[in-house]
């Protein structure tokens, strides 16, 4: 007999790419990984990956299991998700996936709220800079800030992210010319926002970089430099201003994404409708004035 949680845990290692990365997707160590593949290994008779002091690459049997285990992986999770459509009640745990200054700045801040409307539900609100991987059951409902392709998907274009430059007041008073920036690291440079930034440079050096958004607010707090950031998050910052630009800002629509028919559940649908409340109104699909609710 297989243990399908001996497959769960290759197949976890196949998509990831590594002990480490499979042991932090599932919640265990990794050496529980590699005890579970080497029952597989055991229970098929098959080497299915081969030990190296770093890695953990597939063997060609590994390769083989792996494609065919994709397919029962995805089939319990459309079990799963039916069983979550199928419950006519609003008692239910979801998962939203967004990007981390949206899940932390806007749904987190709006949780109350919801609780107090939806007490029965319980809502995880994951900040992440990649994708969800909604068919692997990672989140139920993602906000995405490209347009997802996948055909069998659920998607609503609910706002749009704009950006603004941004400054303490006395950094913000300083001639143009001595300006310092603050910007993404160098590994994230292809960021729309990022990119725009350095349009700006002019010459002007980026003196400070970090990894997210928060460690940027952060340094442009300390009145380290000027930095760019969503206009939902800037400006309502109380301690900087709003800097004007020859460049005009960039946009980024924002998608809601889930399956079609986890949709039927009552309580996916309450989530749906508080993340496109919450969304559409710090961030309007309509040009104009920033929301500061």
């Amino acid at each position: 007999m297989i243990d399908w949680q001996d497959l769960l845990h290759f197949a976890t290692l196949a998509r990831t790419g590594s002990l480490s990365a499979a042991a932090r997707e599932l919640g265990v160590d990794h050496a529980t990984v590699g005890r579970r593949i080497a029952a597989l290994e055991r229970s098929l008779d098959l080497r299915l990956i081969d030990r190296r002091p770093r890695t953990s690459p597939l063997t060609a049997d590994g390769r083989a299991i792996a494609e065919l285990v994709t397919g029962m992986e995805e089939n319990v999770e459309a079990i799963r998700r039916y069983s979550k459509s199928a419950v006519a009640g609003l008692s239910a745990a979801v998962k939203v996936s967004a990007p981390p200054s949206i899940a932390a700045h806007l749904l987190a801040q709006k949780a109350a709220l919801f609780r107090a409307e939806h007490p029965d539900i319980t809502l995880t609100i994951a900040g992440v800079t990649r994708r969800a991987a909604l068919n692997y059951g990672e989140a139920d409902i993602a906000v995405r800030m490209t347009r997802p392709e996948e055909s069998d998907l659920l998607v609503r274009r609910i706002g749009v992210m704009r950006f603004g430059l941004y400054a303490i007041p006395s950094v913000a008073q300083m001639p143009e010319k001595d300006w310092a920036f603050i910007g993404y690291d160098t590994a994230m440079e292809h960021l729309t926002q990022q990119t725009w930034l350095r349009s700006l440079l002019d010459g002007r050096p980026i003196v400070f970089r970090a990894t997210d958004v928060f460690g940027q607010l952060e340094a442009a707090r300390a009145g380290l430099g000027v930095v760019a950031l969503p206009a939902f998050l800037g400006n309502r910052e109380a301690g900087l201003t709003r800097l004007p630009v020859a460049i005009p800002s960039p946009t980024r629509d924002l998608w809601l994404v889930t399956y079609p028919d986890l949709r039927r559940s009552p309580a996916i649908r309450a989530v749906m409708d508080f993340v496109t409340d919450v969304i559409g109104r710090s961030c309007p699909l309509r040009d104009g004035a920033d929301a500061a609710a």
